[in-house]
C-alpha cells in the first residue's frame, strides 16, 4: 500500500495545480489541464520511478470510481420527461455519430483504438467518455491524449460557433438548447454554449446532454463485448488460459446503480455537490496519470489524419442533431 503513496500524491498535486489554474482562469477546463500537466512532466522533466505503482492505480481503479460517480448526475424522471420521440432522437444521434466516426476512422486509415476513443468521446460526453472507454480497451496513452485534445478543441469551438447560428438556422430557445445538448461534448461546454440563449435553452440543453451521458453505460458494455470477442484469450504466467474479463465491466454496473440511487432523491443536494468535487479529483488524477505515459515524439507520428477525423465527427454530430431537433422539437 505504501508504495502507491508517491504516485497518488503526485497525481493529487497535479489535480491541485489544475484546479488552481481553473479557478484563476475558468475558461481552462481542469480535466484537460490534468492531462497536459502529466504530458509536460513526462516529457520536459522526469517522472520518479517510485511514483509508478501509484500512477497505475490512478489510471485504473481511481479512473473507474470517477466514472461510477458520474452516474449520480443523472435521474431517470428527467430523462423520461423528454418524451419518446426526443429520446429516440438522442439515441439516434449517439448511434449515428459513433458508428459514422468509426467508419470514417477506417476510411482514413486510423488505428482501431484511436477511432474508437474519438467516436466515444464525440458521441457521448467528451473526456469522461474517453476515459471510460479506455478503462475497457487500455489503448496507447498517446492515442488517449490525442483523443482528449480533439474533443476539447471541437467542444471549445462549439462555444463560439453555435450561438451565432441559432437565428440563421431558425431555432427558438428550446430548440437551440436541445441542439446544443445533443451535439456538444463536455457538460461545461454545453452550459457555456446554451446559456447564451437564456434559461429555457440552458435547462433543455442539460437534460438532453445528461440523457446522452446515460447512454454511456450501454455503449461501454457493447465496447467491452466486442473487445472480448476480437481479442485473444489472455494467458496466466504458467501458460494456462486466464479468466476472461466480465462481459459487462463491474464499474458500468455500478454506474447504472448510481443513476438509480440518484433517481430516488435520497442524497442531499449539498452532498451531491461534494461528490461532484470528488469525481473531478478522481478523474483528474486518472487523466494526469495517463498524461505521464505520453511520449510527445510518438504523438507527432500519429499525424494530421486524426484531426480530420475529429472535425468530421464534430460536423456529423452537429448536422444529425440539428435534423433530430427539427423532428422532435418542431
Amino acid at each position: 500500500m505504501m508504495q502507491r503513496v508517491p504516485g497518488l500524491a503526485l497525481a493529487g498535486a497535479g489535480v491541485a495545480v489544475s484546479l488552481g489554474a481553473h479557478s484563476a482562469l475558468p475558461a481552462l477546463p481542469p480535466l484537460v489541464l490534468c492531462v497536459a500537466l502529466g504530458v509536460v512532466l513526462a516529457n520536459l522533466a522526469h517522472v520518479p520511478a517510485a511514483a509508478a505503482p501509484g500512477l497505475r492505480v490512478a489510471a485504473g481503479p481511481v479512473l473507474k470510481l470517477g466514472v461510477v460517480l458520474l452516474g449520480l448526475d443523472l435521474v431517470f424522471p428527467d430523462i423520461l420527461a423528454l418524451g419518446f420521440r426526443a429520446l429516440l432522437v438522442v439515441i439516434g444521434v449517439v448511434a449515428i455519430t459513433f458508428f459514422g466516426t468509426r467508419w470514417a476512422g477506417r476510411r482514413l486509415g486510423i488505428s482501431d483504438d484511436l477511432s474508437l476513443l474519438v467516436a466515444t468521446g464525440f458521441s457521448i460526453c467528451g473526456v469522461s467518455a474517453i476515459a471510460a472507454a479506455n478503462g475497457v480497451i487500455d489503448a496507447d496513452e498517446d492515442e488517449v491524449a490525442f483523443s482528449v485534445a480533439l474533443v476539447t478543441l471541437c467542444g471549445t469551438l462549439a462555444i463560439v460557433t453555435l450561438p451565432p447560428l441559432r437565428r440563421v438556422l431558425g431555432l427558438d430557445n428550446e430548440q437551440f438548447g436541445a441542439w446544443v445538448g445533443a451535439s456538444v461534448h463536455d457538460v461545461a461546454q454545453v452550459v457555456a454554449t446554451s446559456s447564451t440563449a437564456g434559461s429555457v435553452a440552458l435547462a433543455t440543453a442539460i437534460v438532453v446532454k445528461l440523457t446522452r451521458v446515460m447512454l454511456l453505460a450501454p455503449l461501454i458494455a457493447g465496447i467491452a463485448v466486442q473487445h472480448r470477442r476480437t481479442n485473444a484469450r489472455p494467458t496466466a504466467a504458467d501458460g494456462a488460459p486466464a479468466a476472461r474479463p466480465p462481459i459487462v465491466p463491474p464499474f458500468i454496473v455500478a454506474f447504472v446503480a448510481m443513476v438509480a440511487v440518484a433517481s430516488l432523491g435520497v442524497i442531499p443536494d449539498r452532498a451531491l455537490l461534494r461528490i461532484d468535487d470528488l469525481r473531478t479529483v478522481l478523474l483528474g488524477m486518472a487523466l494526469f496519470a495517463l498524461g505521464t505515459r505520453v511520449n510527445v515524439g510518438r504523438l507527432r507520428q500519429i499525424g494530421a489524419r486524426p484531426l480530420v477525423l475529429g472535425l468530421t465527427s464534430w460536423l456529423l454530430i452537429a448536422v444529425v442533431a440539428y435534423a433530430g431537433v427539427r423532428l422532435a422539437w418542431a
